[in-house]
Parts: structure tokens; sequence; C-alpha cells
């Protein structure tokens, strides 16, 4: 489960799209969830935090149920239930707070926040993540909708049940390929979402409600730091969106902020990232988006015809929604 930039620039060889300085501060998350941009924006602008900006604009697409792939009431799991999978990281300081596989709750990015502020550890999962969020006072309620529910109706029918059928989602970003014969690999938008936010300090986080019907008890990318993202103060972020168990072997978004330690430039960075996982998985299906603490963006992507994301910037007075074609 998916920071900030700027304008369109060169298109290099590996189908990426170039760098170039712009204002600080920068909101930018993967695919045009422009509101969650927003949401991320005003906070930033209003003397807030990096990990407050993070947290918000996590919390609008849960809240939107952001195209089907995040929050609440869709990709529910092979026994009908649908999960969340949350991560935030503060660049300052390193610390990372995550939630995998949480049921009944959801607020996974704030409890993801409660993890990382108020506990000294960096992961929990399953009902033990869904035990301390209720601790902490934090509601649960039905994570099902008229999409997530099983078959036949357990109120009027007795079990084995099986995930209601739906239409499938239509990706925003052209026809998907295929992984495997898996049904529940298929990726699009409507899987994985990653949300960073930069102000010369820099926040990364994720939230997404996982793999459509995926083995209970899977967890993705998103609340692994370095793979769904990852954050460095004094070099920048980066996130990642696709295929996570794939993605996850990998560790794309901490690869790209490594070689940007060195001078690399995002747009480089995230085209080695990509680069380093098609090596071994021609098939695979993602994307890189990086940016760094001078404002400098750059993304790569894999498997899709293209990959947008959104950004809004003092030099963005208006979210922006920002294409990167695709090597394939």
């Amino acid at each position: 489960m998916a920071a900030p930039m700027l304008l369109i620039l060169t298109i290099f060889c590996f189908c990426i799209i170039g760098s170039a300085a712009i204002s600080l501060p920068v909101v930018v998350n993967t695919w045009p969830f422009t509101n969650a941009t927003i949401a991320a924006w005003k906070v930033i602008t209003s003397n807030h935090t990096a990990v407050d900006a993070v947290e918000a604009g996590c919390s609008e697409c849960e809240m939107e149920r952001c195209d089907g792939s995040v929050g609440w009431g869709s990709d529910p799991d092979e026994t009908g239930e649908t999960t969340l999978d949350a991560m935030i990281m503060n660049g300052i300081t390193h610390d990372v707070g995550a939630v995998g596989a949480i049921r009944r709750v959801k607020t996974a990015i704030s409890v993801a926040r409660a993890v990382m502020e108020r506990t000294t550890h960096t992961l929990l999962v399953g009902d033990q993540a869904t035990a301390f969020a209720q601790q902490i006072g934090f509601q649960t309620s039905d994570l099902h909708s008229n999409k997530s529910n099983v078959v036949p109706d357990p109120k009027k029918s007795c079990g084995p049940y099986k995930p209601k059928p739906f239409p499938p989602p239509q990706p925003a970003v052209g026809k998907q390929q295929q992984l495997s014969e898996d049904k529940y690999k298929q990726i699009s938008s409507h899987n994985h979402d990653t949300i960073v936010d930069s102000q010369g300090n820099v926040a990364g986080g994720t939230s997404t409600n996982g793999l459509n019907h995926k083995i209970p008890g899977r967890v993705g990318d998103s609340p692994i730091a370095g793979a769904g993202s990852y954050v460095d103060n004094d070099v920048g972020g980066a996130a990642a969106t696709g295929d996570g168990d794939v993605m996850m072997r990998f560790l794309p978004s901490f690869y790209a902020v490594t070689l940007m330690k060195t001078g690399v430039s995002p747009s480089v960075a995230t085209s080695e990232a990509i680069k380093s996982i098609i090596r071994f998985y021609p098939d695979f299906i993602g994307a890189v988006v990086a940016v760094n603490t001078q404002g400098q963006h750059g993304a790569a992507c894999h498997g899709i015809p293209k990959f947008p994301y959104s950004i809004m910037s003092p030099n963005y007075t208006s979210v922006t929604v920002i294409e990167v074609p695709c090597f394939n």
C-alpha cells in the first residue's frame, strides 16, 4: 500500500519521466486520487507536520474508498472478509508504524500512526492489531459492503461461504496483463495505493485493502518499510505500487532512496528500482515514484501502458495528474 513533485520533462530511454526542481512543500500520491492530495496539501500548508499530512491524505482515501483499492468494503479475501494494511514513516527519526491484515477497523493509517508513536514496535498484525486499536480507543465496525459480501446470504443460509461475485473493476490505466492464472493476482490501481508527502521534512504512508480474493492472512508490500514506501529526511522519499508479493522481495522504495543518496536523480533511481525487479520477473506490473529534498521527482513503471500520479506544490496551485509512459 502509495508524494510530491513537478512538471513533465524529458522522457528517458526506460520510459520514465525526467526530473525538475520545484518549490516546497510538495505532496505526491500514486494514482489519480486527487482528493487525497488536496487533503494532505491543506494540512501541510496549515503549519502541521509532514506526518500529519500523510495521515490526512491516507485517511481521505480510506473514507472515500479510493477506486475500491483503499479502505473498507472492497477486495475481500477468499473467505469474503476485507482486511486492511497501512504504514506511516517519519523521515526525521526513521520511526515506522504499520498494521497488516487488520480487521474491523476502518482507520488503518491512524492505527499505524499510533503504533509508531505510542509503542516501541513497528508492525502489528491481524486480530492482535485490532485488539491494540480497541484498547487505545479506536472504534470497530463491519468492513463489508455489497461489493465485499459473501454468498449465500449468511442471514438466510449456512455456509460454506464464497465471496459474492461482482463485475471486475475497470483499471484507471488501461488493460492489465496477468502475472499468472491465479485470479487474485491481477494488479491494477484497485490493489495498491501509496501516499508520500514532503515539506523539507519528509514523511510517507500507505493504505490499502490488498489484493482481491487473496489467501486469508496475506499481507502485501504496503505495510513493509522499504517496500511500499521509504523516506529519509536527508535524501527524500519513494513509494511503490503494483504486485506487492513481488515488490517486497526487492524493497524498491528503499532501493530508490538509497540510490538518490548517492546523488542519482529520482528518475534514474526509480528506473533502476524497476529494472531490479523485471530482471527476475519480466511479467511484473508496478511502478515506483520518488522525490528528493530539492523537490525533484521521477517515476518509472512496467507492465501497464502508463502510470499516473497526483501532485501539488507551490508550482501547482491545483492538483495535477502526471502520466508516465511505461516500459513493457
